[in-house]
């Protein structure tokens, strides 16, 4: 564990893996980031065939991302961030959207990828009011998140919490029990907490969507995808706030920014469901 001016960084970093393309690093390049491999890129670019809309989806979600932290802040009064699955830092990640709003904000961040912990330090550099901290962990072992002493350190789990959970489920099977995974955690926050998930779906298109997910599934990426009633029942434990589970861009549209990207030529809709639910 390290600490840079108030921040806490937590885990033990080990070999990057450059030549099996990584979630985090193709979702990177989507974005038009930097932080990733030729393997990403190939199999950023193989999905972009089949999903033509890629690139714009992934910055649907990213925008999804700030809405939902700016509600969570400005309807709900929650102000600490449990942000699981963080992936690359990019534009307005969780503490700059959060901060932005209330400066005392804290945010968590966790990642099983060493190379999101090896740029750690760009997610540290929150206010001095608030606090940020990065946990180096995996979902699969919620308890490995909850249990680790910079959770405690930076979140008081006797007030409420939004537990993020935007792009990640998706590479969960059934087996791996994902309902159980998500109850682990609403069971450590107190009433008034929140759930946000975003979650990919081959409604809108059944054969593009498998073929998209059949190339992760040969890249040895697991990729379940879900239906919108399929995407419901993760929100179990908690009250769906409205719209209820919509594509992305049709969940509080009001509450963008200023757009994050240059503009892309799709304009479908995202193939992808997002939802907040509130635990009562």
């Amino acid at each position: 564990m390290s600490r840079h001016r108030g921040r806490i960084i937590s885990g033990v970093p080990s070999t990057i893996d450059s030549s099996r393309p990584h979630p985090a690093r193709f979702y990177d390049y989507w974005l038009g980031g930097r932080d990733n491999y030729l393997p990403d890129r190939r199999l950023g670019d193989e999905i972009a065939s089949y999903i033509p809309g890629i690139r714009a989806m992934a910055r649907a979600n990213r925008a999804f991302l700030g809405r939902a932290v700016r509600y969570a802040i400005t309807e709900l009064g929650i102000t600490q961030f449990l942000d699981i699955g963080t992936g690359l830092p990019t534009a307005r990640n969780v503490h700059q959207v959060a901060q932005d709003v209330d400066p005392e904000a804290r945010v968590v961040y966790v990642d099983n990828d060493p190379i999101v912990l090896a740029h750690a330090r760009a997610l540290m550099s929150g206010t001095p009011q608030g606090r940020t901290a990065f946990i180096l962990a995996d979902l699969r072992d919620p308890d490995s998140i909850l249990n680790d002493p910079t959770l405690a350190e930076t979140i008081d789990l006797d007030r409420p919490v939004a537990i993020m959970l935007v792009a990640v489920l998706m590479y969960f099977r059934e087996a791996d029990n994902p309902h159980g995974i998500i109850a682990r955690l609403l069971d450590a926050v107190p009433s008034g907490s929140c759930l946000v998930i975003t979650y990919p779906t081959a409604d809108v298109d059944p054969k593009g969507a498998d073929l998209a997910a059949q190339a992760c599934e040969r890249a040895g990426i697991t990729m379940a995808l879900r239906t919108r009633a399929e995407t419901e029942t993760l929100f179990t434990g908690t009250d769906l706030v409205d719209p209820g589970v919509v594509h992305l861009d049709d969940w509080h549209p009001e509450l963008a920014e200023a757009p994050l990207f240059e503009p892309d030529p799709y304009s479908g809709p995202a193939w992808a469901y997002a939802g907040l639910g509130r635990k009562p």
